[in-house]
């Protein structure tokens, strides 16, 4: 059985956390290209009108302390966000009810399983229920 519903949902959550790591990607490579512009171009000769000392080692250095930060950054975003993602697919269930959370709204076990997954449901009795009332029945008999 798939589901009927939340497709288009679910496949927006799960670029998520591509999209995160792209815009930590994106920004690690804006400032590494920064310090290489700033060498090469030196941009505080043009800013402020000193001498441009040029020397492609500084920006090498840089390069390489920024990519030991962004290494460990990337992977611990990684893993945090799909942490996450694993945790939000939980099913929230009411501890008293037993209404499962759905769309912003508690619904009963039955509502959720015609909705998500189209499926029609039937009531029946477990045999550990079936015992369970049969006790209750005796006791009240016996009071």
């Amino acid at each position: 059985m798939t589901p009927s519903a939340g497709t288009s949902g679910e496949s927006s959550t799960r670029r998520r956390p591509s999209t995160i790591l792209a815009y930590e990607v994106v920004g690690f490579l804006a400032i590494i290209a920064l310090s290489w512009i700033n060498e090469l171009l030196g941009l505080p000769s043009l800013i402020f009108g000193t001498d441009h000392l040029g020397g492609w080692h500084e920006s090498l250095l840089e390069t390489a302390i920024i990519l030991l930060v962004a290494i460990p950054v990337l992977v611990l975003t990684r893993r945090l966000v799909t942490r996450l993602h694993y945790l939000e697919e939980f099913l929230r269930l009411c501890a008293w009810c037993r209404k499962l959370h759905l769309d912003n709204e508690w619904v009963p076990v039955e509502e959720f399983l015609q909705r998500k997954f189209d499926t029609q449901t039937s009531h029946g009795i477990c045999p550990a229920g079936k015992a369970e009332q049969r006790k209750a029945s005796v006791a009240r008999r016996a009071s």
